[in-house]
């Protein structure tokens, strides 16, 4: 069976999601020795490789699903979706660099940095996506008015504004994202492109 165009984008995104995680699990640091203490040492490379991994594993699972109710590429949901591989390139970046210094305010406002900027750059590849498929497409229906999408660029946001003042606080704002995305998102139920099942991102 041949690949479609969708088929070949996703198959290429995940190729880079597995790559992007590899690179952040090889940079986790191991505990400098057997104690309790060791691992409390290394907690914070430990928790903020925690919060990047399941940031990739949230952006893996909607893409899929995604493109599951996506009928028609075209250039711009091609570049819109390299764009969004882009920003996720980053996170190896700056979870290393949280997870050395995260008490300080610039890698913490600059991990909210990348995080805006990959939700903002998935919010364009679905605006990409429904001018490609029509605004009375199955995608279309189904994010609706994407109030997870706009709700995380303000969390983001907020994160960013608090990093100066409570680092600490800005990590709660970025977790809270995972968290909210991590609740099940049933719009897609039912609206598969395809004849196979499509679940909600």
């Amino acid at each position: 069976m041949s690949l479609t165009d969708t088929d070949r984008l996703e198959a290429f995104s995940d190729g880079v999601m597995a790559v992007i995680i590899t690179i952040m699990a090889f940079e986790v640091r191991r505990p400098s020795g057997p104690s309790l203490q060791a691992l409390h040492d290394d907690l914070p490379h430990l928790l903020v490789y925690v919060l990047s991994f399941a940031v990739v594993g949230i952006y893996w699972n909607n893409h899929h699903h995604l493109l599951r109710v996506t009928e028609r590429m075209s250039g711009s949901v091609m570049w819109a979706n390299l764009h969004l591989l882009f920003w996720l390139s980053l996170l190896p970046i700056v979870t290393g660099w949280v997870g050395s210094f995260p008490v300080h305010s610039v890698p913490a406002a600059s991990y909210g940095m990348v995080g805006l900027g990959s939700a903002l750059a998935y919010w364009i590849l679905v605006r990409m996506i429904i001018h490609a498929n029509g605004r009375d497409s199955a995608v279309a229906r189904a994010v609706g008015s994407d109030l997870k999408g706009n709700l995380s660029l303000v969390l983001y946001l907020a994160g960013i504004g608090v990093a100066a003042a409570s680092p600490v606080a800005s990590y709660a704002l970025y977790a809270a994202v995972a968290i909210m995305w991590f609740v099940p998102d049933r719009r897609l139920v039912g609206t598969s492109a395809a004849p196979e099942e499509a679940t909600s991102p």
